[in-house]
C-alpha cells in the first residue's frame, strides 16, 4: 500500500491517488486543563466515505462527572462531493444515554429520530420540511471540501457554508479566512493550517432565550485550524478553540496520521 504523509504547501491530489485516511487522536481542553479525550477516524474513497468518532471525558472532569459518546457517519462520494446516507450519535453520561438517528438521500433527510424520545417543549422552534432539504449532518459539517486543482492549505478553505441539521436543531456554519499557521502533531503530521473564523447561526429546532444559544451566536471569535487528509481534496480541524466565561475551550490534535491510497480506477489500470 502506497503511504504518504502530507508535510507541506501546495498539496494537490495525485491521479494515482484519489483517495485517503485519516486517523487521529484529540484532547479537550477548558483553561489549559485537559477534560476529554477522543478520536477520529476517516475514510475517503472514489464513490464512497466513512468516518466514526469517539470519546470521553478524562482528568478532574471525569472525577466530577463521566461522560461519553460515539459516532458514526457513512455516504457516497459523487464528484467528489459528500453526499451523506446515515449518521448514529450515542452519547452516555451519568444520568442517561440519547441517540440520534438519520437517514438522508440526495442532500434531504429522509427519516430522523431521538431514542428515547425526548419531552415536547412548546418554546421550542419547529423544524418544517423545508429546512431538512440542501442540508449535511455534522460529521460531513466538519470536513471541507477545496475544489480545483490548486493549493489545498489556503485561503480558499475558508470560502465555505454549511447549512447543517444534527438531528434535533438546523443550523448554518459560515467559515471566514483569518492566517496561516505551521502545527506539529505528537505523532504524524507536521506543516501548515489555514485558521478561520467559525460563526453559528440558529435556524429551527432551538429555544430562542436559551442562554448558550445565544451565546454561540453572538460568537466573533470562535476558530478552526484546518490540515489535508492526504490524497484528497479535503481539510479537517486539527484544532477548534472557542472563548467561554471559564476560559477557551480547546479540541487540539496529538496525533494526526494521513495516508493517500491508489484510486480504484488507478488500481485497475496497473
Amino acid at each position: 500500500m502506497c503511504m504518504l504523509i502530507v508535510t507541506g504547501y501546495g498539496v494537490t491530489t495525485d491521479p494515482a491517488s484519489a483517495q485517503g485516511r485519516l486517523e487521529a487522536r484529540y484532547e479537550a481542553s477548558l483553561a489549559g486543563v485537559v477534560v476529554g479525550k477522543g478520536d477520529w477516524a476517516i475514510e475517503i474513497s472514489d464513490d464512497q466515505y466513512s468516518a466514526s468518532a469517539s470519546g470521553g471525558s478524562s482528568g478532574l472532569l471525569k472525577m466530577v462527572s463521566s461522560g461519553k459518546g460515539a459516532t458514526i457517519a457513512q455516504g457516497r462520494m459523487v464528484s467528489g462531493q459528500f453526499v451523506p446516507a446515515t449518521y448514529v450519535s450515542t452519547i452516555t453520561s451519568d444520568k442517561k444515554s440519547e441517540t440520534i438517528k438519520l437517514l438522508m438521500a440526495g442532500g434531504s433527510v429522509k427519516e430522523f429520530g431521538i431514542e428515547p424520545q425526548p419531552p415536547a417543549m412548546p418554546e421550542r422552534l419547529p423544524i418544517i420540511d423545508a429546512h431538512l432539504r440542501n442540508v449535511i449532518d455534522p460529521m460531513v459539517g466538519s470536513m471541507v471540501r477545496v475544489p480545483g486543482t490548486g493549493e489545498l492549505v489556503s485561503q480558499d478553505a475558508c470560502r465555505s457554508n454549511a447549512s447543517v441539521f444534527d438531528g434535533r436543531m438546523r443550523y448554518d456554519l459560515k467559515l471566514d479566512f483569518k492566517r496561516m499557521e505551521q502545527v506539529k502533531a505528537e505523532k504524524g503530521y507536521s506543516g501548515p493550517v489555514v485558521v478561520c473564523a467559525v460563526y453559528f447561526k440558529p435556524i429551527s429546532g432551538f429555544v430562542p432565550n436559551r442562554p448558550s444559544i445565544k451565546y454561540l451566536e453572538a460568537q466573533r471569535n470562535m476558530e478552526v485550524w484546518l490540515a489535508p487528509i492526504a490524497g484528497t481534496r479535503v481539510l479537517v480541524p486539527f484544532k477548534l478553540s472557542a472563548p467561554t466565561p471559564f476560559g477557551t475551550a480547546a479540541l487540539e490534535a496529538i496525533q494526526f496520521v494521513t495516508v493517500a491510497t491508489p484510486s480504484k480506477a488507478a488500481s485497475k489500470t496497473q
